[in-house]
């Protein structure tokens, strides 16, 4: 038997795993790992702050891989 955590335990997951920016970033992430009635298990404004919170805290910014690289900031003479 396998183990599928609730919508609310894998949006605490989601949120303290470094991927999420914002609290739309789990949603999107949850519905494609397909979780369903999503608005309904992450109502509120406390809920929307805390998850909020850990985002800011542990979002690690990495660049996806299709991401343009940066400008080279070399001068040139």
């Amino acid at each position: 038997m396998t183990f599928r955590p609730t919508t609310l335990e894998r949006a605490y997951q989601l949120a303290r795993g470094g991927e999420c920016r914002t609290v739309s970033d789990i949603k999107q992430k949850l519905q494609a790992e397909g979780f369903e009635r999503i608005q309904d298990s992450l109502y509120g404004p406390s809920l929307t702050s805390a998850l909020r919170k850990l985002c800011q805290e542990h979002f690690t910014g990495t660049v996806a891989a299709d991401s343009p690289p940066e400008p080279n900031q070399a001068a040139t003479d």
